[in-house]
């Protein structure tokens, strides 16, 4: 950031950070944190970047710059927030399309989420180089995994649209078997555990956030229901809380000198 928007003029500076989330948590908080730091440089350096490019510099820094595996989502959903439905084209292009979700729907599916830890952490690189290889190996059942995770992302959309939450259910059902597919290492004994625990208690469907492996689970539950599986949960496991959608992406702000 220096070198490319600040002239190369070193300067002395102490950085802070914290993240809410443990580590290996598969909510993206390893991403978010990159694009807080790529936002809080621009703003400081006054750097001409909007969202895109913060996302998209996130994203070089993270997989090209450090290395680590992965792909493009965790990074563009920091920087831009809200409920959107994201391309990933080829030639490097990303477009970010917000979907216009009516206020009462968006409330409904805040009231049917809940998360809760596993208890375990995990690396998702290890997860994703099997999937990468699967893929590049054209492994059959991985390739048809895939094309079932992208036909289900479109499906999504559409019931999400228009509130079908008993469809949403069964695609993100779908989705969960499609994909373990893609990788043996997706779910374990622990988490199928979680699962089926869960709908014992009320979940229509669930699935490990990220890579897999471990981390946190979501579920949908009917809201009559999702106190009793909360409470359930955190007798069982630990961590289970509600969702809150934020309208807004990574924010970055200048305060006053402090004497």
């Amino acid at each position: 950031m220096v070198a490319e928007f600040g002239g190369g003029i070193r300067f002395s500076a102490t950085i802070q950070t914290n993240v809410e989330a443990p580590a290996g948590s598969g909510l993206g908080s390893s991403s978010a944190l990159v694009v807080a730091l790529v936002d809080a440089f621009r703003n400081h350096l006054n750097a001409p970047l909007g969202q895109y490019d913060v996302a998209h510099l996130a994203y070089e820094i993270e997989r090209l710059d450090l290395g680590l595996a992965g792909g493009k989502q965790d990074q563009y959903a920091a920087a831009f927030g809200g409920v959107n439905f994201i391309e990933f084209l080829g030639h490097d292009r990303v477009i970010v399309n917000p979907l216009r979700i009516p206020r009462d729907i968006l409330n409904e599916l805040e009231s049917r989420l809940v998360t809760c830890f596993s208890g375990t952490s995990r690396h998702s690189a290890d997860i994703i180089q099997r999937q990468t290889t699967s893929v590049h190996n054209s492994d059959p059942i991985a390739v048809e995994a895939m094309h079932s995770l992208k036909s289900d992302c479109l499906e999504m959309k559409r019931t999400l649209m228009r509130g079908d939450f008993d469809a949403m259910a069964e695609i993100l059902y779908r989705s969960w078997l499609a994909k373990k597919a893609t990788a043996s290492t997706v779910s374990s004994a622990h988490l199928e555990d979680m699962l089926a625990f869960a709908a014992k208690h009320g979940a229509q469907a669930g699935k490990v956030s990220g890579a897999g492996g471990g981390g946190f689970m979501f579920f949908l539950v009917d809201p009559t229901r999702r106190y009793g599986l909360m409470t359930a949960l955190r007798q069982a496991w630990g961590n289970a809380d509600p969702v809150v959608f934020s309208e807004t992406g990574c924010q970055s702000w200048r305060v006053p000198c402090r004497r």
